[in-house]
Order: C-alpha cells, then structure tokens, then sequence
C-alpha cells in the first residue's frame, strides 16, 4: 500500500512537508500549532475523531529520536485512510470508533533537539556556541532541547527528586542528555504540553520513545487498578514487556499524578528508521486498543 510516511530519518523540514502531505490527502485531519521551541519551531498536533471524549499520544521527546515520530504519524495515516475509504484496522470499524472517540497526536515534542543530533550546532542558529561547549564531544547523541534541557524531565511531578540527583551526581547544568532545568516546566517545549493537556480533558495518554521494548504505567493515585489492567493488556498487544512503576519527572507521571488518569510510556525498540514498517505493524494494535479503550 502507497504511504505517505517513509522509512527515512526525519527532520524539521521533512516532519513539515509530512503535515502538509497530510493535511492535502485527508483534509478532515485537524493539524493545530500547540506552541513554538526554543527556536521558534512549530510543536505540531494532529487531531481527528471525537474531541468530546479524546486521549493524547506524544513521541519525540529526545533529539536522538525519530522513531518515535514516525510510528505517530503512520499510525494517523492510517486512521485517515480507514476513515477516508471505510476500511477496518485489527478488525475495528475505524470510521464509526471516531464519531465515538478522538485522538490527538504530537509527533515531534522537541523539534529544535531532531534537528540539532541531525544537522549539528549551526542549526541552534545563536545558540550554536553555547551548544558546541557544554557538548564538546558533538551533537550526534543530543537528546535535549536547545537550552540544554532534558524535556521529558522537566516536568513538575518527581522533578525536585530528581534535581536533587542531579546535585549528588554533579550533572546539575545544561548537556546533552539528563539535565531536568533549573525549574520545573521551564522550557517552552514542556509549557507547551502541560497547556493543551490543562485545556483539553484528555482521558489518557502514551508517550512513544526510543528504547526498550516495554510498557509502563505511570497512573495517578486515582487509577491505579484501571491503570494496571489497560497496561497489560497494552502491553500483550505490542508483544513487550510490561512495568508498573513511574519514573522520576517524565511527562507520563506528571499526567497521570496531575488528572488522575492512565498514563503510559512505551518503548519503540529498534530505534532505526530502515524498521519502521515492521515495528509499526507490531504495534498497531497496541496503538488502535489505546484509541479504542
């Protein structure tokens, strides 16, 4: 089947050209700025279905991730082809599903961080000194925003634990990667999120990244049973391991502690682009159970 997304590594310019590719193809597909990085890079949405009743995905927290926002923005591809001609995705009537429930999906959180571990320094424009000294080992393993913040650490639930690691380790200044910022919600990135999470009612969330293959839950005190039951059979769906725990400061326990509501991170192992059409296929059913949950 023709698609849109390919299995190329991304960035800024290309994430661009996808939405525009996007929007032309489908253009029931609401795309909405949510706000600007650092730079003044667009943090793109997409949304479609039901906003009454909707949840959020989010992927690209990390400059070293493109995978992450790939697998979104196939995963609304697809949903805007099952609407568009009427077809099923694992069995489910898509079309119908979405006069039920929404789903918005920000693929890329920091754009200004894909853009520095794919181009280098001279894209943080002025910042580009700052960057090249508190790196001097390069830019091709930049996770972090364009100040040198780690954004899926800077949000404010676990962020003075985590802080104060940073202290007792030494780390506690901009870098590449760890670096939660010297307040909670302080970057433009993590404001950006935690308002279209506070404006919108969202009934859950999953952030995709990076990593291991496997689930966590990061539910709320108020979800905790709830929580643990959709995360396993998220999970079993995307063939992963599943944890019941939270980390320190990541945007998932944030949401789930701030709304009370289920919150997961899930892992897209292999990170190489070249993989996207197999992991995609692992996970879509994952990804469809959360929609429909």
């Amino acid at each position: 089947m023709y698609s849109i997304i390919k299995p190329v590594s991304t960035d800024y310019n290309t994430n661009i050209r996808i939405l525009e590719d996007l929007t032309k193809e489908f253009p029931f597909l609401n795309t909405e700025i949510q706000g600007r990085s650092a730079l003044g890079r667009g943090i793109f949405s997409f949304s479609i279905g039901n906003m009454k009743k909707s949840s959020l995905l989010a992927g690209g927290f990390h400059g070293t991730d493109s995978m992450s926002s790939l697998l979104l923005m196939l995963f609304t591809e697809r949903l805007c082809r099952c609407v568009k001609y009427g077809t099923q995705m694992c069995g489910a009537d898509i079309k119908r599903a979405l006069s039920q429930v929404g789903i918005t999906v920000i693929p890329c959180v920091n754009p200004d961080g894909r853009e520095i571990a794919v181009k280098g320094f001279e894209s943080a424009k002025n910042l580009r000194t700052y960057l090249s000294d508190i790196s001097p080992e390069g830019y091709e393993n930049w996770r972090a925003n364009a100040f040198g913040v780690d954004i899926d650490r800077n949000f404010s639930r676990g962020w003075s634990e985590r802080r104060q690691q940073e202290y007792e380790t030494y780390t506690a200044a901009p870098s590449a990667s760890g670096y939660c910022g010297e307040r909670a919600e302080s970057e433009a990135e993590t404001k950006a999120l935690t308002r279209l999470c506070r404006i919108r009612s969202f009934t859950r969330c999953m952030s995709l990244s990076a990593g291991k293959n496997e689930l966590c839950r990061h539910s709320g005190d108020g979800t905790p049973a709830v929580g643990t039951m959709m995360g396993k059979m998220l999970a079993d769906s995307a063939a992963c391991i599943f944890r019941d725990e939270a980390d320190n400061a990541s945007f998932c326990r944030w949401f789930g502690e701030e709304f009370s509501k289920p919150a997961f991170s899930l892992g897209t192992s292999p990170r190489s682009p070249a993989e996207l059409y197999g992991t995609y296929e692992r996970m879509e059913e994952a990804l469809v159970l959360f929609l429909l949950m």
